[in-house]
């Protein structure tokens, strides 16, 4: 085999790597954008703070309802297609959520970008297991959550910039523009696997490097569904994945803007720094994390054990102390909530993909994945609903006591997710 066409390869997967991450960041863009402009929302649209969570919730449900057919699809028509198309709706959603005249078209415009971003992430799995061996999973997932808090990052600090000088309304429409660009350089770039562009897979590869390695046997849909939902430790997984994604999207993901504003009295800008600190944590937690699963505590289970106490205590302390924290404390507050609550998932799919045969890899971590956005969908209105139970001022700010009645929401689901960490299956293999 030519070892120069061999090298070729794999130099050229990291310019695909990197546009399928760049198409990952305007997921969690997207994710985080409303609790940056949720409070001009709330004012333009003249909408509560249930009504804002429902808005919220509509991107979860459309993408946990996604997680399954995105890959059918991903397997029917291939991924770089299933990727593309599904960014361009995507784009076409955040240019109406820009002009949406009302709540009703806004909520329409949401549901556009949670069905384009909710195609993103199984086809892009798709793509990497092709161009990427196995042992390297858990590190490229560490990779792509990175890339998901860059996307965080652009959300707090450019788009709270953006929308202070240009209006929310602006921002959205360049936010459109800039994920056509990624729609087009997909398309002409990213390839499904290597064979398409002529050169020899990863199987092949390794097979001459170990040529007694045994051949996998392909698994049928149905068969893999069914293997999924009888094996008794991907629910304790599962139940993980909805509350502690419930935590950090309901919370990290909408209410820690209007948190920040109304609690501490910080302006739009302020609030954007601290929450950039979500983006930072995910961005060095997910590799981190990664390698010490790998090669420090050599386990998955008490990775999560670990993150999940830490937690606790986190949401304790601020549930306790909900004001008065310098902005010091609040930014490494934030830093630590995001390790323990975002960039831990990737610990969920690499042990979901541990659990079952490599064959249905793709399987179980669609169906896996249909929990974290479905635990995001239920707590953003959830604690709109908290928060209204309080009401708000005529400033339109909520009181102290309705963030730390949402803080206690929180605090009781981190104490259940901590919870089902005991009853996962150590899945980490020398």
């Amino acid at each position: 085999m030519d070892g120069k066409l061999t090298a070729k390869m794999l130099s050229f997967r990291w310019l695909l790597f990197a546009i399928l991450a760049l198409a990952y960041c305007f997921v969690y863009f997207h994710r985080m954008s409303l609790s940056v402009v949720a409070t001009d929302l709330a004012r333009d649209f003249g909408a509560t703070a249930s009504a804002i969570g429902i808005l919220g919730s509509i991107y979860f449900y459309c993408y946990a309802a996604m997680q399954f057919p995105a890959g059918l699809l991903a397997d029917s028509v291939g991924p770089r297609r299933t990727v593309t198309f599904s960014l361009l709706l995507a784009a076409a959603g955040g240019l109406l959520f820009g002009l949406a005249p009302g709540l009703k078209v806004a909520m329409v415009a949401r549901a556009m970008v949670g069905l384009g971003v909710s195609m993103v992430f199984i086809p892009t799995m798709k793509i990497l297991a092709q161009w990427f061996r196995a042992r390297e999973f858990a590190f490229m997932s560490g990779m792509m959550q990175a890339a998901g808090g860059v996307g965080i990052l652009v959300a707090t600090s450019f788009l709270g910039w953006l929308a202070t000088r240009a209006g929310w309304r602006a921002s959205f429409g360049i936010v459109a523009g800039c994920t056509l660009a990624i729609v087009l350089a997909a398309w002409r770039i990213v390839r499904d696997r290597p064979a398409d562009r002529g050169w020899p897979s990863l199987a092949e590869i390794d097979h001459q490097e170990n040529p007694t390695a045994e051949p996998s046997h392909p698994i049928g849909l149905w068969h893999g569904v069914r293997t999924v939902v009888r094996e008794r430790y991907f629910w304790p997984v599962a139940v993980w994945f909805f509350l502690d994604c419930g935590i950090f999207f309901g919370f990290g993901m909408l209410w820690s803007g209007p948190y920040l504003e109304h609690a501490y009295g910080m302006s739009k800008g302020q609030a954007g720094a601290i929450l950039g600190m979500l983006a930072w944590g995910m961005v060095l937690g997910g590799p981190i994390l990664g390698l010490l699963s790998q090669r420090v505590l050599r386990s998955r289970k008490r990775t999560f054990i670990l993150c999940m106490g830490a937690l606790v205590i986190l949401l304790l302390a601020v549930t306790l102390y909900p004001t008065g924290l310098s902005r010091a404390t609040l930014a490494a507050w934030f830093f630590l909530f995001s390790v323990c609550s975002s960039a831990i998932v990737i610990m969920g799919f690499t042990t979901t993909k541990e659990l079952f045969p490599v064959q249905i890899a793709g399987t179980s971590v669609g169906m896996v994945n249909f929990f974290p956005f479905f635990g995001g969908a239920v707590f953003m209105p959830l604690l709109g609903r908290v928060l209204d139970l309080y009401g708000r001022s005529d400033a339109g700010q909520y009181p102290i006591e309705a963030y730390r009645a949402v803080l206690l929401v929180l605090l009781v689901a981190s104490a259940v997710s901590l919870a089902s960490t005991f009853l996962m299956k150590e899945t980490y293999r020398r």
